[in-house]
């Protein structure tokens, strides 16, 4: 199968667009969360070596990175069963599902501080996107709803989410600070176009 790269570099150019349009968030949000739903609608164009799930945890593959750090796209790949802890964002997000299925609990505050679910857990499934922020609610668990296979959520985030200073926390409400970083050492290749317009 020839890997469709050309959808993920439409993606960027398009993102790359509307971010610059600099709109407000909700339209931000509604906006990308439908460039985003074109994107997971299709499962041809993300690179293998950004698809590799580790035993151990989660991993977490940047795909691009904005050179001023405006956005950054991440693929999430969740081994089965694995999951994060309960966590923050501190700044927009799109979570758009390409393979599998993923659930995400959101939490809220009670008056004395300790974290409680905020209604049942969301159940995203192929082409389905949600978005997360400061503004729509940022405190959430994500896990793969499968224990035994693989699945694979595309994340989009309004800085690059590597290296940001965020919080995990416990139940009762207390916050751990942690930059999460990024799994891969090196960017997927999106820009020789040699094999795609190579003639015979």
């Amino acid at each position: 199968m020839t890997l469709r790269l050309d959808r993920l570099r439409l993606f960027l150019h398009d993102l790359a667009t509307l971010v610059d349009e600099q709109p407000g968030e909700p339209q931000l949000l509604a906006r990308g969360a439908a460039l985003l739903g074109e994107l997971v609608r299709q499962d041809d164009w993300l690179p293998e070596e950004c698809a590799q799930p580790r035993p151990e945890r989660y991993s977490q593959y940047l795909l691009h990175a904005d050179a001023r750090q405006r956005f950054s796209v991440v693929s999430f790949v969740w081994g089965p069963g694995q999951a994060t802890p309960v966590h923050d964002h501190r700044t927009w997000g799109l979570i758009g599902m390409l393979r599998g299925a993923e659930l995400a609990q959101g939490f809220a505050r009670a008056p004395d501080g300790r974290l409680w679910p905020e209604g049942a857990p969301m159940r995203l499934e192929p082409g389905q996107v949600e978005a997360v922020s400061p503004q729509v609610g940022d405190i959430h668990q994500v896990s793969n709803a499968y224990a035994d296979r693989t699945s694979i959520s595309i994340h989009v985030y309004g800085g690059n989410i590597g290296a940001i200073r965020r919080a995990t926390y416990t139940e009762a409400g207390r916050e751990q600070t942690f930059i999460s970083g990024y799994t891969n050492r090196h960017l997927p290749n999106l820009w020789d176009l040699s094999q795609e317009t190579a003639t015979p």
